[in-house]
């Protein structure tokens, strides 16, 4: 279907981000997942195209542009002809926005900088060992001592957690609030704070995902990011935009896989014929066709809500829900056609298929955005009686 969102500038945008990832990503992609992380160079060569934090105000070295749909386009040409794991979405869209919105003048004229550059690698703490959704179990914890905050506590499944240079951490600092959170700017090098093993997973090969450790770390008073005891309000407030960043990356391996297919099922044979002249390798096709056009509807119109500040929590959890549980039945399917060759490594469908499984469980399960919707429309058990 034609999508009628973006305008010419927004295609000649596209255009050189396409050519971008074709020259610097994508020939990297299979050494990378072998050695289990991007090259940091690949951030840099970002930031010199001017593709990090777009956002950001021209004295950092951004462009000043606050259009979702030139994040959009990052996202979506990246996940086509880059590499999945180059999280750039991650750096410029999911955790920047926090500095940019919360950061006071010091620590944007500290950080900005580099974070536009691609010198200052972001990453984001949450997740901890046995919490996962679940924010108000937190144990993390850091302490005011007058002059700085004492930082101890453990965080799993980061990703970016090698490259890392800037971890925004989440940590309870009032310990009689379930959501007394306080969000704190963890530099690299900082006495205490430690990575642990980078880890082994079922996909996203390319992704760095690591445990950290914080031990004893003073943290500096001017990187407290925003008030303390304010930090779960933050995190709720970003949440919607990270879902939706989320459920453009989830629609656009779903249309990538889809595409690879449809090419796929042209060209190989069975009994005498193509075997996309097969009654029920049409309908499939179509079936999926359909699905994915009406998904791309929903979140274009998001990516304009966003725009306009006025994507809602339940709008931005049911785009995440859809375009996750249809990126699992589209890679389901299209592996399913590709047969023995499906299954295997070399096919970038094999991939894709293992990178796609985690997108119904980060961000947010499925189960999680199916209580949100269902909240907003007034079935909350804690208000029903």
């Amino acid at each position: 279907m034609q999508r009628t969102i973006f305008e010419p500038e927004h295609e000649h945008f596209r255009d050189s981000v396409r050519r971008f990832m074709q020259a610097e990503v994508a020939p990297h992609a299979d050494r990378w997942r072998k050695e289990g992380m991007v090259d940091r160079e690949t951030f840099l060569k970002a930031g010199e195209q001017g593709l990090l934090c777009v956002f950001a105000e021209e004295k950092y070295g951004g462009a000043g542009i606050n259009d979702v749909r030139f994040d959009q386009i990052i996202i979506e040409e990246n996940m086509r002809h880059g590499d999945i794991g180059f999280y750039i979405h991650l750096h410029s869209d999911l955790v920047a926005p926090y500095i940019h919105k919360l950061g006071n003048e010091e620590q944007k004229d500290r950080f900005m900088p580099g974070i536009v550059s691609g010198e200052t690698i972001l990453a984001v703490a949450m997740t901890e060992p046995g919490t996962g959704s679940d924010l108000a179990g937190m144990k993390t914890r850091a302490v005011d001592k007058g002059d700085h905050w004492l930082l101890n506590g453990t965080k799993t499944y980061i990703s970016n957690g090698i490259l890392g240079d800037l971890i925004i951490v989440a940590a309870r600092t009032d310990p009689d609030r379930p959501h007394g959170i306080s969000l704190f700017l963890v530099e690299r090098g900082m006495e205490g704070f430690e990575r642990g093993r980078k880890l082994e997973k079922m996909g996203l090969k390319s992704q760095d995902t690591a445990e950290l450790f914080f031990n004893d770390v003073k943290i500096p008073k001017a990187n407290l990011l925003g008030e303390a005891g304010q930090g779960f309000k933050y995190l709720a407030q970003m949440l919607a935009q990270e879902r939706l960043i989320a459920a453009i990356c989830f629609l656009g391996t779903a249309q990538t896989a889809f595409d690879l297919t449809l090419d796929y099922v042209k060209e190989r044979r069975a009994f005498g014929k193509p075997i996309g002249a097969f009654q029920n390798t049409r309908f499939k096709m179509a079936q999926m066709r359909a699905e994915l056009d009406m998904a791309q509807t929903y979140i274009d119109q998001s990516v304009l809500l966003l725009n306009d500040n006025a994507l809602s929590a339940e709008d931005a959890s049911a785009a995440k829900l859809l375009t996750s549980e249809l990126e699992g039945r589209v890679m389901d399917q299209c592996v399913q056609f590709h047969g023995g060759a499906g299954y295997m490594e070399e096919y970038r469908i094999s991939r894709m298929y293992t990178d796609a499984r985690i997108s119904r469980i980060f961000a947010g399960t499925s189960e999680i955005m199916l209580e949100i919707i269902g909240r907003g429309l007034g079935l909350d058990e804690r208000k029903m009686k």
